[in-house]
């Protein structure tokens, strides 16, 4: 069974060996391939001396061909010591296993061309490849292997004794040990570039380390011959020594060790344990990981050594009962110390490249982080005010983000770690709110407790995103524009919600001026620092995204401000016309941002009004129609809105102009539709149905819309007025359609159509809208697409024909006509009557205003009505009645054949003068 397992495992770790050299089989493919090429095509090599290189350029052409023969036909041997001495020579450093694999040789053009020479080297890189990187490793899992099988068959056979079996184990690893180096000390070189991976000493090192980590393992645990505290010290020692050979054996082996050293702690027990023993090794081992890491530029290493040390940090945490506040500050502060004086110190003459942060950084950001969380909402730390010390840790954070610009993960994680402590939301929980005791819940935990300590830790961590993200925003504004832009959005972003929270938690949510002064003082501290963050630009003022942060958050500062310190009323009213500021704003600075701050305010407005529509609330607003708080509540953002609109369209000119264009347009439109909506239910905005007198309102409103967004668009043309003006006309038309002909028409509801004669329902609600509509298309006809103005001619023709057709049915049947109520035989005969005369005007019209759809139209109507006499008034009516349908409709069909017949005469008259002429 214990064979088949190693067996196993073998099989797994040779299959991942074999899949992750893959790639580098390929780059051997290529290279070998490529100086196959250039040796073949006499091409001079990259590290031949300038003066060869001109010696080789003047030779004729004729003499390349010799030059490669001679080439190919020296031996191997030659060509290898060729190769050696040119590099000494050149003083290129030779590939190794801490090296990127980046040198290898440039080749010449022509020579990568040459696909056949190219191909023929392939032949012989599956044997390169076997001999060089796949045996190597292969024989390293062997030798750690037989170490373990040789002490398995020396217990079971019962050869020696466990402690004969320990030392011989340990020689063995000692023996790998040193044989890997004095490989390395004799002058291995990696044959083949691109083979580091095979790198022979580093294997036998790795093996030998293995081995002896086993033995002291088996000493202390398996057999009880050294006691914990000499295990520790030889385990972590092993450690750190294969870590300190990575040096020379390469990243691989420290990954090894690093591992060894992190696993150590775990595998010895004590019967009395020290935090501060752990700690201290693992600060040991973080160091020295890092001084390495340092030295070879390994992140991968970096990033490994900073998790671990995190992780047993958060274990520590998590499992001690009674914690040391202490210990946990000792390894922050190191992991901290380590990372900026060591991890970083490589760059201390170096410039700071362009990239925003180092990726290693995110590990000690994230543990740092969480480990000042844990102090600030833990009940067992922050029953002992603790809070103070992850207070501590985050301005720590903020000090090494702007000691050291590439530790931007560490700004990061400061400010999500004083937003989640502020907000009260601590993945994965969920979270529970608990206003009657003054405080914000976790599944049942208090989060974020409301109290002075809380006000005052906010107040200072304010303070220190604000001074240290502006300071380092204006130092990087010309030359790091990322990194200016993260410390400006954290510089603004964190004071924000630790001041919304604070006012949640500890204010007046009806009205509380003392926080309204600090929104106010935060308006114009980020308003202020935006415009010197701006003054560091290069070019100066050119508004980037650091002082569009700073401006965002200043407009952020300003809807607080007006929350905190006005009612709801006057909020939506302020907040309106507060958009005109960055617009008036544009005169003086050009920065994008100001115009989306307006249309920012376009959007604050409208999520209030969708909020509360009655803008105070419903028990609050009067019942007198017009003059109450919703002409105020839409009227002033909707004059706003377009102020701010005609002032963008003189300066910037943008996008926001188009924006603000819209929003004037849909405030317009809700300020009427809402004051109607008041008036036509008695001073209530309620969700009752609408009638269909409030509907022709609405109707009106949306092709007087269109109207209005047609004629300002032909003097100032904007693509939101021409598209505004369209979605009129068709929302327009949807409701004529829907509301008017089917869901409100009072054939179907019985509706009261009113008392009075003429001016009734009928004529608010398809008199007046065809009217409207067919102005509209008249209007529209030559100055929007053909579609447009037909629709909107034939629902014009069709309101027509509905307004006439009720009134007959009202003059017979009076204020209610609904279809129950039958239909009489005069009745019967006037709406044929009626539809022809209809059609006819129809067909005047048409005629006179050259429009295709009318004509359409009144062939349609006619064809109705024919219809309707053939079928209906044959049936239905009797006597004089039928007689006068039929002669009626012969007459008008006749007399519109002999106008058809007149007007395509003319027009083939006139067709032939021209043609003469």
């Amino acid at each position: 069974m214990f064979e088949s397992l190693i067996g196993l495992v073998a099989i797994i770790a040779l299959f991942v060996i074999i899949s992750r050299q893959q790639s580098r089989i390929g780059l051997i493919e290529r290279e070998l391939g490529a100086l196959r090429s250039l040796v073949l095509s006499g091409a001079v090599p990259p590290a031949a001396k300038p003066a060869e290189q001109a010696t080789t350029e003047g030779k004729p052409a004729d003499a390349t061909p010799a030059a490669a023969t001679d080439i190919a036909s020296l031996p191997a041997k030659a060509l290898e010591t060729q190769a050696t001495e040119a590099d000494a020579s050149t003083g290129e450093v030779v590939s190794g296993p801490w090296t990127s694999g980046d040198a290898a040789p440039k080749v010449a053009e022509p020579a990568r061309k040459d696909a056949a020479a190219v191909k023929a080297a392939r032949q012989t890189d599956v044997e390169t490849a076997l001999g060089t990187r796949w045996a190597v490793w292969v024989g390293g899992i062997a030798l750690a292997l037989g170490g373990l099988f040789l002490i398995r068959y020396t217990i079971e056979a019962g050869i020696f004794g466990p402690g004969v079996r320990l030392v011989m184990a340990a020689m063995l690893g000692l023996v790998l040990v040193a044989t890997g180096e004095f490989i390395r000390r004799t002058g291995f070189r990696v044959p083949v570039q691109g083979a580091t991976g095979a790198y022979i000493p580093a294997i036998l090192t790795a093996a030998g380390a293995f081995i002896l980590f086993g033995t002291v393992y088996a000493a202390y645990g398996i057999y009880g011959f050294i006691g914990p505290a000499l295990a520790f010290t030889l385990l972590g020692a092993i450690g750190v020594a294969t870590i300190a050979a990575a040096l020379v054996h390469g990243q691989a082996l420290a990954g090894i060790g690093l591992l060894g050293a992190m696993v150590t702690p775990m595998l010895v027990a004590s019967q009395a344990p020290s935090p501060w023993a752990l700690f201290g090794y693992l600060a040991i081992v973080l160091a020295a990981t890092g001084v390495i890491a340092r030295m070879r530029d390994w992140g991968l290493l970096m990033a490994a050594a900073f998790i671990g040390t995190g992780l047993w940090t958060v274990f520590y945490m998590t499992d001690a009962p009674d914690a040391n506040l202490s210990i946990i500050l000792f390894i922050d502060a190191i992991t901290l110390a380590v990372l900026a004086f060591v991890w970083l110190g490589r760059r201390g003459g170096e410039a700071e490249p362009a990239r925003g942060f180092d990726w290693p950084l995110i590990a000690p950001g994230f543990f740092v982080g969480l480990s000042a969380m844990v102090l600030f909402i833990d009940p067992a730390y922050g029953a002992t005010g603790d809070a103070l010390r992850g207070t501590a840790l985050i301005a720590a954070l903020v000090a090494v983000a702007l000691y050291r610009p590439l530790a931007l993960a560490l700004l990061h994680a400061a400010g999500l770690a004083t937003v989640l402590v502020y907000l009260g939301i601590i993945p994965p929980t969920s979270i529970v709110s608990d206003f009657s005791g003054g405080a914000l819940g976790v599944e049942g935990l208090p989060a974020a407790v409301a109290d002075t300590l809380m006000l005052r830790i906010g107040i200072f961590l304010g303070l220190v995103f604000i001074g240290a993200g502006f300071w380092a925003a204006r130092n990087l504004a010309a030359s790091a524009k990322i990194r200016a832009a993260s410390w400006a959005a954290w510089g603004v972003a964190a004071p924000l919600v630790i001041l919304l929270t604070l006012w949640f938690s500890l204010g007046n949510l009806d009205r509380d001026l003392a926080y309204a002064t600090v929104a106010a003082l935060l308006v114009v501290v980020f308003a202020i620092g935006g415009e010197w963050i701006a003054q560091g630009e290069e070019p100066p003022l050119r508004g980037g995204a650091a002082v569009s942060f700073a401006l965002g958050g200043a407009a952020v500062a300003t809807l607080l401000m007006l929350y905190m310190a006005f009612g709801s009323g006057w909020t939506t009213i302020l907040l309106g016309a507060a958009a005109i500021v960055p617009a008036l704003a544009t005169r003086w600075r050009a920065y994008p941002v100001l115009g989306w701050i307006s249309v920012g305010a376009v959007i604050a407005v409208l999520g209030r009004v969708a909020f509360d529509p009655t803008i105070v609330g419903a028990e609050f607003l009067s019942t007198t129609p017009v003059f109450n708080w919703l002409l105020p509540g839409y009227g002033v953002p909707a004059l706003a809105f377009g102020f701010a609109a005609w002032q963008l369209a003189r300066t910037t000119n943008g996008r926001p102009r188009l924006a603000m264009e819209a929003g004037t347009a849909l405030f317009a439109l809700l300020t009427v539709a809402m004051l109607v909506r008041h008036a036509m239910h008695g001073g209530v905005i309620d969700t009752g149905a609408a009638t269909l007198t409030e509907q022709a309102i609405y109707t009106l409103i949306a092709i007087g819309a269109g109207a209005i967004l047609v004629a300002i668009d032909l003097r100032s043309p904007s693509s939101v007025l021409r598209y505004g003006s369209l979605a009129a006309g068709v929302v327009s038309v949807a409701f004529v359609v829907v509301q008017h002909f089917l869901v409100l028409n009072p054939l179907f509801t019985d509706e009261s159509t009113g008392r009075i004669p003429v001016f009734n329902l009928l004529f608010l609600a398809y008199l007046l809208p065809a009217v409207a509509a067919g102005g509209l298309a008249l209007y529209a006809r030559d100055v929007r697409p053909k579609w447009y103005a037909a629709m909107l001619a034939l629902v014009a023709a069709l309101l027509a024909f509905a307004y006439a057709t009720l009134s007959v049915r009202r003059l017979f049947k009076g204020e209610f006509i609904g279809l129950w109520s039958g239909l009489g035989q005069l009745e019967t005969y006037t709406y044929s009557a009626l539809w022809l005369i209809i059609g006819v005007a129809l067909l005047t019209a048409g005629v006179w205003l050259k429009s295709q759809v009318l004509r359409i139209a009144s062939a349609a109507l006619i064809s109705v009505a024919v219809l309707k006499v053939f079928l209906f008034d044959m049936s239905e009516l009797e006597g004089v009645l039928r007689a006068l349908s039929f002669i009626g409709l012969g007459a008008v069909l006749i007399g519109i054949g002999l106008f058809y017949q007149r007007l395509l005469t003319r027009a083939a008259r006139e067709k032939l003068q021209t043609s003469n002429s």
